[in-house]
């Protein structure tokens, strides 16, 4: 019997991100992908959401390297986390030129360009990396150079397709690799195909990327009498492109807004990835000379995120823009689901300032860089696995790529349906789920530990109720009340109100505090008295469930 193999998915099957698998044979284990999803307004003040590093952390030792398929965050906006969170670890990075171009600056950002080591990766290349013989094929995606990754082990070809579609007119000619994905298909055969399912409930076929540039040029030409702002992702150097030609046709400069926007720009020049020559393009700090009728500003914050640039044009806080009737802003892309409220408020915001606003929903000046169904059967129809799990996704797309693979006429004990901290083992006799690891959602706010569920809570109540803190000082070894009871809230009760209310909860608080004190000389005890207290008080005088937060200090006799 052939050694099997096992896939551990930390991320990525059940939502739209944090997309991280390992694959490992013979004892070691190469990672593939390691992203980051972004918060929504349900969860205050965090940064990123990753996913539990814990099994590579206590695998540390066994971890060959990492493929990074593409730039996109979700698939690299996880890598610093895992560095950090193991800090022994000294890791390969397989990509290509833009994708690791993205990697090195995240690594520098935290000072952690020493501990990983890049390695360029070209179209058709072949690498040992761990246990697996890889082969890298090109497929077309909404950032540059994404890869299909061929896994050869003692289980035969593993095929991962990455995010994917089929377009036969991209933007940089750099089709997805289906003569390859045939060859492989008949010779050696592929055993398993983890693909994308991220559209795999939209029927038909995706538009090409191309198409959108005759949309572009059809706007500007409506609008050429304004100044004309594009949002749009940094990373979507395609969109990049035909919003600069189409600028350029006009006769526009054009001026990079955004930090992310610049460095992608800069980088996929340097890369020959992005066509602007020199003299056509500036940065913001260089456009207040500039005649608005013949700029075009390509900006980040196209889904609203807060302090993007976007966002802060909306509130009229921009420090370069002003926005005015004489503006016409393009949104050259979707809400991502969980932030249309965002966007939708940052369009309304531009409105108001005079703005005309141009969206997806009035015209097709944005294209999924998913496959949708058309486009999925044709990858299961070339590849022609005998083993199927869907990835990437949330769980009911990761069900109709299954539903979709099952009426294409793959036998249902062929496919297998996973989720985050799923184990799965590849024998010899197929597929079946094998262990589980932690799925869960880290969540970091910027700093090097993540925020506990229990913090997000107590925010989204503070957010909600606001807070009441309850501040006292006592001496443990008198049983006594040095300072205090004072009470300090926020957002709980109106100013003409709140004396009155936090009197008497300071009152309930004191009785409270001195009956622990005269029971025991525990500061845990005098929290919990204070917290019980002034819970019970403010939910009888108010209804209202502010978070209740106990400050107590114990008091120091002065030494002589």
């Amino acid at each position: 019997m052939a050694q099997p193999v096992r896939i551990t998915f930390l991320g990525g099957l059940g939502d739209i991100g944090r997309n991280c698998a390992v694959l490992e044979s013979d004892n070691r284990m190469v990672i593939l992908d390691c992203g980051q999803m972004f918060s929504d307004e349900t969860q205050p003040g965090v940064e990123s959401i990753i996913p539990d590093f814990t099994y590579l952390i206590e695998n540390a030792d066994r971890i060959d390297g990492c493929i990074v398929t593409h730039a996109h965050e979700d698939h690299i906006g996880g890598l610093t986390y895992l560095l950090q969170a193991i800090p022994s670890l000294e890791l390969d990075f397989y990509g290509t030129p833009f994708t690791l171009g993205l990697v090195r600056h995240k690594l520098q950002e935290k000072n952690l360009q020493s501990r990983g080591n890049l390695h360029v990766v070209a179209d058709g290349e072949k690498r040992k990396i761990g246990p697996f013989d890889c082969e890298f094929l090109p497929v077309t995606h909404s950032t540059p150079s994404g890869l299909i990754t061929a896994f050869t082990t003692p289980q035969g070809v593993i095929l991962h397709s990455s995010d994917f579609k089929l377009d036969h007119t991209p933007v940089d000619g750099r089709v997805t690799d289906l003569a390859r994905i045939g060859s492989l298909s008949i010779d050696p055969g592929i055993r398993l195909l983890l693909a994308d399912s991220t559209n795999a409930n939209s029927p038909g076929q995706s538009t090409s990327e191309s198409e959108v540039g005759g949309v572009l040029r059809s706007l500007f030409h409506q609008h050429r009498d304004q100044r004309i702002i594009v949002g749009a992702f940094a990373s979507h150097i395609h969109r990049v492109q035909q919003i600069a030609e189409v600028a350029l046709e006009q006769d526009r400069t054009i001026v990079t807004l955004g930090r992310s926007m610049k460095r992608n720009v800069a980088l996929a020049r340097d890369l020959g990835l992005l066509k602007i020559p020199d003299n056509r393009i500036v940065d913001i700090d260089d456009a207040d000379d500039l005649d608005p009728v013949k700029t075009c500003i390509i900006s980040t914050g196209s889904q609203g995120e807060p302090r993007s640039a976007l966002t802060l044009m909306a509130a009229n806080d921009s420090r370069w823009i002003t926005i005015g009737p004489k503006d016409t802003v393009i949104f050259s892309s979707h809400p991502i689901p969980g932030n249309e409220a965002a966007v939708g408020r940052v369009r309304s915001g531009l409105a108001r300032q005079g703005a005309t606003i141009v969206h997806s929903g009035q015209v097709d000046v944005h294209t999924t860089g998913h496959g949708k169904q058309q486009e999925l059967l044709a990858l299961h129809g070339v590849a022609n696995p005998e083993l199927f799990v869907p990835v990437h996704g949330e769980y009911e797309h990761l069900i109709g790529h299954a539903e979709l693979a099952m009426r294409r006429g793959m036998a249902p004990e062929n496919v297998l349906v996973a989720t985050d901290g799923d184990q799965l083992l590849l024998t010899d006799d197929g597929i079946s789920k094998d262990g589980q690891v932690s799925g869960e959602y880290i969540y970091m706010d910027g700093t090097a530990e993540p925020i506990t569920e229990g913090i997000l809570n107590e925010r989204l109540l503070m957010g909600q109720a606001g807070f009441v803190a309850v501040i006292i000082e006592v001496d443990l070894a008198e049983r006594d009340i040095v300072f205090g009871p004072l009470i300090e809230s926020r957002g709980w009760a109106s100013h003409t109100e709140r004396f009155d209310l936090e009197a008497g909860a300071a009152s309930e608080a004191r009785a409270a505090i001195e009956a622990a004190l005269a029971t025991s000389g525990d500061v845990r005890e005098v929290e919990k008295a204070a917290r019980r207290s002034v819970g019970r008080y403010v939910a009888a005088a108010t209804r209202r469930r502010p978070v209740i937060v106990p400050i107590v200090r114990t008091y120091e006799p002065p030494t002589a």
